[in-house]
């Protein structure tokens, strides 16, 4: 995002990201059980599992340790982030040690395992906050001397992480944002907007949720929270027309989530016409909610760029997602670390941003005048998964 967009959610009042029900937020995740989740024990080339705590790169005296501390392990997007990150560690001699919290707003299993890597002498932290809870936690982990770095979701305030590799999560909801507005053609929107969380304020959520307003010309009320905008109006993406915000719901960044919410929104509305999803899962879950409702004529738009929901961009169900690229964020994360380990030389961000952008693009087989967007078959070269 820009470097005023990222300034924008870090000035937030806490508070509820959108207007939801406590009941929606039962579709939690399922995760790996304890308290927090871990992969199976691998080398660099063995299988994973589920059970206990993962590192790859092998073991013995010198080796460099990093934790990698993601938001869960059932989503697609973070197995992918821990399967590069595998990779890059086998190649830079690096132990790494993989862990995750048990869904997207678990930061109790976080702070947990952060304290961890910082008893077991480990050298940095890759971690994708699932709150600011974990704020504390990290600060101390960096006056021991650990290398702090964030991916995919940037803390707030930004200096919490020595760099934060993410996607520019505003720009990847203008483009969600501007291709609907254009998809319209001037017809009105009745649009649904599912988000990540109800009981916290994080910037993946507030930033997409922002990026897509902004995309399709819908003021976004507060810049620091979702759901102040207006509930109706008149949209100017595109050849504009009127809009209305027919229902605003959490997802929890899953499918179950997607679907229930859903569900209960075509429960309020049953001429919903456009959806937004904070993610691919949660858009798989809108789709099945419309299909099973016999919907047809929606749009549907998400953010991730995973391979498996190619099929579903590629059969209309989901009209075009924004790709992002967790393999780059966890390579990059890796780097950053063995090269401190080797030189005392700390990542930096990009020059005048808090993060380092690690780009995206708009998959979709219907593309729109005014639009960059590329294919699902030229997608499919570039997807993660």
């Amino acid at each position: 995002m820009t470097s005023a967009g990222m300034n924008m959610v870090r000035r937030r009042a806490r508070g509820a990201v959108c207007l939801a029900s406590a009941g929606v937020m039962a579709a939690t995740l399922a995760a790996c059980g304890g308290s927090g989740s871990s992969s199976a024990s691998s080398t660099a080339s063995g299988a994973s599992g589920a059970s206990a705590a993962s590192s790859s790169g092998g073991s013995g005296a010198g080796k460099i340790k990093v934790a990698l501390i993601l938001k869960e392990f059932t989503n697609p997007y973070w197995i992918s982030m821990e399967k590069t990150a595998k990779q890059e560690a086998a190649k830079k001699g690096v132990t790494l040690h993989v862990t995750a919290g048990n869904s997207d707003d678990d930061t109790t299993s976080q702070i947990t395992q952060i304290e961890q890597a910082v008893a077991a002498g480990d050298k940095g932290i890759i971690i994708a906050l699932n709150g600011d809870a974990v704020n504390k936690a990290l600060t101390q982990a960096k006056a021991a001397g650990l290398v702090v770095v964030a991916v995919d979701t940037p803390p707030i305030p930004g200096n919490i992480a020595d760099v934060t590799y993410a996607t520019d999560n505003t720009a990847a909801g203008v483009l969600d944002g501007k291709w609907a507005a254009a998809k319209l053609n001037g017809k009105s929107a009745d649009i649904a907007m599912l988000d990540d969380l109800a009981n916290q304020v994080i910037t993946v959520d507030v930033d997409r949720d922002h990026g897509f307003l902004n995309g399709m010309g819908i003021p976004v009320g507060n810049p620091n929270v979702n759901g102040k905008e207006p509930t109706s109006g008149k949209y100017t993406g595109g050849k504009g027309g009127t809009y209305k915000i027919a229902c605003q719901l959490p997802t929890n960044g899953a499918t179950t989530g997607g679907q229930t919410a859903m569900e209960t929104c075509l429960s309020k509305d049953s001429n919903i016409n456009l959806v937004y999803a904070i993610n691919e899962p949660a858009a798989e879950g809108a789709a099945h909610a419309l299909k099973s409702a016999g919907k047809t004529g929606v749009t549907v738009v998400a953010i991730d760029g995973g391979c498996s929901n190619l099929p579903f961009v590629k059969s209309g169900e989901i009209g075009a997602t924004a790709g992002q690229f967790p393999g780059k964020m966890a390579l990059e994360g890796v780097d950053a670390i063995a090269q401190f380990a080797k030189t005392g030389k700390k990542p930096t961000n990009q020059a005048g941003k808090d993060y380092f952008n690690t780009g995206t693009k708009l998959y979709t087989d219907s593309p729109q005048s005014g639009v960059p967007s590329i294919t699902t078959a030229a997608a499919s070269k570039v997807c993660w998964g």
